[in-house]
């Protein structure tokens, strides 16, 4: 897979930060959710799986 930068809300060039992939997708960088209450609220979480948390002025790179 391959992936394309789309943005940032870092000052330092960290997480949060997201991009479009290749494959029609995207992959996000953001802080691990750990939380058993928010974990417990999720659907279907699969064992490979994770949550990470955005803020929502990252949300405005998914159209490019």
């Amino acid at each position: 897979m391959k992936i394309r930068f789309l943005g940032t809300t870092s000052d330092n060039g960290g997480c949060p930060t997201v991009y479009a992939t290749d494959r029609g997708t995207y992959v996000v960088q953001g802080t691990i959710v750990s939380d058993s209450e928010a974990l417990g609220g999720l659907r279907d979480l699969a064992s490979d799986e994770t949550a990470v948390e955005i803020p929502k002025e990252l949300i405005k790179y998914f159209t490019e």
